[in-house]
């Protein structure tokens, strides 16, 4: 979607929205749009929209005016985003080619209507590459929003609004490809593109050189795929010289069959997003990287496909991690905790992170706790679990904390290796969580979060359509921006 912004309207363009508050006075539009929108109930809440067709300098033009809810409200940047929003899910596929925004009401400021914009442009991505006999009634049309009345610091508020919706739309995309497109090569293929030229510095492990580093537990999850595994590192350096960098570490298992432990097969086409947290990671990654965040930050994927052929890992088999404790593979399903248990200590050892976050498509038990609505967030620092919670809130990838401890270790210590790669069925998230805990170094601030529930979504969302949500991306970018620079 492109945003472009104008003095005027231009003269060829029939649709022209507006932002409007609730309980805003219409008295300024045409009696057509001041009479009917209050006559079909419109009342300006938050993602309402009301249209109609009215004549302006002799020309016939369709009038839409959206809802952004109550002026002081405290999710007043999330209402704004949903107003945009809701303008790109009713005209995006109208036969509409071009929209005109009048950004020049409801009282909005430069971040207001930054807001605004980057609640219309989350909204319009889709992905219909492979849709080669769509109804042309059910294709993409809308395809440029022109922007009027854009007060006063709007543009640089959307240089910056522009670099998350690039980032966020970047996770959406990582997601949205089947696995026979995105496996653990092209994954690193398509980072080294969208990161091309950013100053942003990857860093490439193959599987000799995690071998290596006695990567066992990531190695023994890729072993059954003809796709050989890869461990991605993305460094950017933007804050003060020498100063340690916060570290982000995703899953991504590009798809994930249960290998031996072999999943049921319905709904197992669902596993292609089970490489979410590398998903949102890069993405949030892309974000600050392109806005020119002021922070040292890292970001480490690791990457494997778990498939069950004559060669992959069994059930009972003990591998041992890249920090030297060993794992009892009970269930080769539980595969996400043993790509991450080796991506978080080389990322300790080779960044020396002054904090770590990890994000993880981990357990279905996170469903059954907090359903779609939650990511889970579990850490070993009070005061890092608080700040990525405000920051989930402040971009609506909301986050829950759940405890973790000493009394959830007994569930998963092992009577033959070092631990277990999977406890009892009570607390399977939070014994995921404990199994990770024992990777991190003494000291070292750790949250993880558990996002199985959050990166796809059966039906659409305030920024996004059914799919991919690119949950996380902002978040990240969130975070930093608050704590970090």
């Amino acid at each position: 979607m492109k945003i472009l912004f104008a003095e005027t309207s231009p003269v060829n363009v029939r649709l022209i929205a507006r932002i409007v508050n609730q309980g805003d006075a219409l008295t300024d539009l045409d009696p057509a749009m001041a009479d009917g929108a209050p006559a079909a109930r419109f009342k300006g809440g938050v993602g309402q929209v009301f249209e109609g067709f009215v004549m302006i300098d002799d020309a016939l033009k369709r009038v839409a005016i959206a809802g952004a809810g109550e002026p002081d409200a405290a999710k007043r940047a999330l209402n704004l985003e949903r107003a945009g929003a809701a303008l790109a899910a009713k005209y995006l596929r109208s036969g509409e080619t071009e929209m005109v925004v009048d950004l020049g009401h409801a009282g909005l400021s430069g971040e207001d209507a930054a807001a605004v914009l980057l609640g219309t442009r989350l909204r319009s991505w889709a992905f219909d590459t492979y849709r080669t006999t769509l109804a042309a009634e059910k294709q993409i049309t809308l395809t440029a929003v022109h922007v009027i009345g854009a007060p006063e610091g709007t543009l640089e508020a959307w240089e910056t609004a522009k670099a998350v919706a690039t980032g966020t739309e970047f996770t959406k995309r990582l997601i949205t490809l089947p696995a026979n497109i995105l496996y653990p090569e092209s994954f690193v293929a398509e980072c080294e593109k969208a990161f091309e030229g950013t100053g942003a510095e990857l860093t490439v492990l193959d599987e000799a050189q995690m071998e290596k580093l006695g990567m066992g537990a990531l190695l023994g999850v890729g072993q059954g795929s003809v796709r050989a595994s890869r461990m991605l590192a993305i460094r950017w350096n933007g804050g003060k010289a020498g100063e340690k960098p916060t570290a982000f570490v995703g899953k991504g298992v590009t798809f994930d069959t249960g290998g031996i432990s072999l999943k049921p097969p319905p709904g197992m086409e669902d596993m292609k997003w089970d490489m979410g947290g590398a998903g949102a990671v890069a993405g949030g990654m892309l974000s600050l990287v392109l806005r020119k965040a002021k922070a040292n930050v890292v970001a480490v994927m690791g990457l494997v496909e778990n498939m069950p052929d004559g060669n992959a890992q069994r059930p009972g088999d003990v591998v041992t991690t890249m920090s030297g404790q060993t794992v009892e593979v009970l269930n080769t399903d539980a595969e996400g905790r043993l790509v991450l248990c080796d991506a978080l200590h080389w990322c300790q050892e080779e960044f020396k992170p002054a904090r770590i976050v990890d994000f993880a498509t981990l357990t279905g038990a996170m469903i059954i706790a907090l359903g779609h609505e939650y990511g889970g967030v579990f850490s070993n620092d009070d005061g890092l679990a608080d700040q990525l919670t405000a920051a989930g809130t402040a971009t609506g990838d909301k986050l829950w904390r759940l405890p973790i401890g000493p009394a959830y270790d007994k569930l998963i210590d092992s009577p033959i290796a070092d631990i277990k790669n999977v406890g009892p069925r009570p607390a399977g998230s939070i014994t995921a969580a404990q199994f990770l805990h024992r990777f991190i170094k003494k000291g070292t601030p750790w949250a993880h979060c558990d996002i199985a529930g959050m990166v796809f979504s059966d039906k659409p969302g305030h920024s996004w359509d059914k799919g991919a949500t690119g949950y996380g991306a902002r978040l990240i970018n969130q975070f930093i921006a608050d704590n970090a620079e």
